[in-house]
């Protein structure tokens, strides 16, 4: 069986990227740009820095900012009906997972008008058609949705996430600046950096990794490891090495799939609109200890990583508490809550349960689980 790698054709990155957009869209011929971005930025200032550049090179454009947090079915079909509306031939995605996964979302609907529904785009579509252009400027380290094929889109009708793959839907540019990062409060940039530890550690585990994805997952849990605590500091350097690091890890998980940290932290977006990040961060020692079992040598790997000293001196139950010791370190470093104490309600958890093993990340996981496995992880954990 052939393994596939699909990635950005082009990607910018460092202080300043973002003034490649104009170039770009020039040198693609695009004439009319539709902007996807969330109200936050746009309130302060953010979503303006790229206008500024699209404005300095004479280039039309039109902002649509009817977008969630976690995206609804309805953020994007209003967005389908606006781009139509609009005149626009590309779309620029400005922000976190919530902007970009829209505006993927779109872009494909806009070229295959019989997915409209949003539902029928659940897991592995069948979608013929490449999106419609998109250009990615991510404004958090986490995600890495400017290069991955994956987003997310909430079903809020029945509390729950829809997870869609399809290689048709990558953005076509990235323009990864950390000034563009540089306002993000010290509680968001913790969430969105352990969101990006996650992708590295779940995509390096996973059923589906391989060395050229391996290669990634390590590279980038060392960056991620040694920078985020600078990065919610708000050091440039820390700024600067978080946004490689998150990339890095898109670049890999994106082609080999994820685990249950992110099928159960799905669900507590959807039920409860717990920050993806926050739950991810909160999920992830306690299920790297589940999957324990299941993954060879590679926690010594990622203690190595994660610069933990002696690894090689070290038994096989050492090394893989001390990675799980290390995970749950930068964590709480960088102010991520122990449990989920104060979000999950006792009564939700078969839902949650249920809604996580039906999850299209829960396959991925390098150990075979249940919905029973699943109930009894978050019972952990309140």
């Amino acid at each position: 069986m052939a393994n596939r790698f699909v990635l950005n054709e082009t990607s910018y990155h460092g202080a300043g990227a973002i003034q490649e957009i104009a170039a770009e869209a020039q040198g693609r011929g695009f004439r009319k740009a539709f902007v996807c971005s969330d109200p936050d930025l746009v309130k302060f200032g953010v979503t303006d820095k790229v206008l500024k550049v699209l404005d300095g090179a004479g280039l039309s454009y039109e902002l649509y900012s009817n977008i969630k947090p976690n995206p609804t079915i309805e953020n994007v079909q209003t967005g389908v009906e606006a781009y139509k509306k609009s005149g626009a031939d590309y779309l620029v995605a400005i922000g976190g997972g919530s902007s970009m996964d829209t505006a993927k979302a779109i872009g494909i609907i806009i070229n295959n008008p019989d997915f409209a529904d949003v539902v029928s785009l659940e897991g592995v579509a069948p979608t013929k058609n490449k999106s419609v252009p998109i250009f990615a400027v991510p404004t958090t380290a986490g995600t890495a949705a400017e290069v991955t094929i994956n987003y997310v889109i909430t079903d809020a009708a029945k509390n729950r996430k829809m997870v869609c793959v399809d290689p048709k839907d990558i953005p076509v540019v990235a323009f990864v600046d950390p000034e563009m990062m540089a306002s993000m409060p010290k509680g968001l940039t913790a969430a969105t950096g352990m969101d990006a530890l996650t992708h590295a550690i779940e995509g390096y585990i996973t059923a589906g990794a391989w060395e050229l994805s391996d290669m990634f997952h390590l590279k980038a849990i060392e960056i991620i490891s040694r920078s985020l605590r600078d990065a919610v500091a708000n050091t440039p350097q820390g700024r600067e090495d978080m946004a490689l690091g998150q990339y890095v890890a898109g670049m890999g998980f994106s082609n080999v799939g994820l685990g249950i940290v992110h099928s159960m932290a799905h669900p507590l977006g959807a039920l409860y609109d717990t920050p993806h990040g926050i739950a991810n961060a909160i999920i992830l020692p306690t299920v790297m200890e589940y999957n324990a079992e299941a993954t060879g040598e590679k926690y010594r790997e990622i203690a190595r990583a994660m610069g933990v000293k002696n690894v090689d001196a070290m038994s096989q139950e050492e090394y893989r508490k001390a990675a799980v010791d290390a995970v749950r370190k930068l964590s709480e470093d960088v102010g991520i809550p122990k449990d989920l104490k104060e979000i999950v309600k006792r009564e939700d958890i078969p839902f949650l349960a249920q809604s996580a093993y039906d999850d299209a990340c829960r396959p991925g996981n390098p150990k075979e689980t249940s919905v029973e496995d699943i109930t009894k992880l978050y019972e952990s954990l309140i």
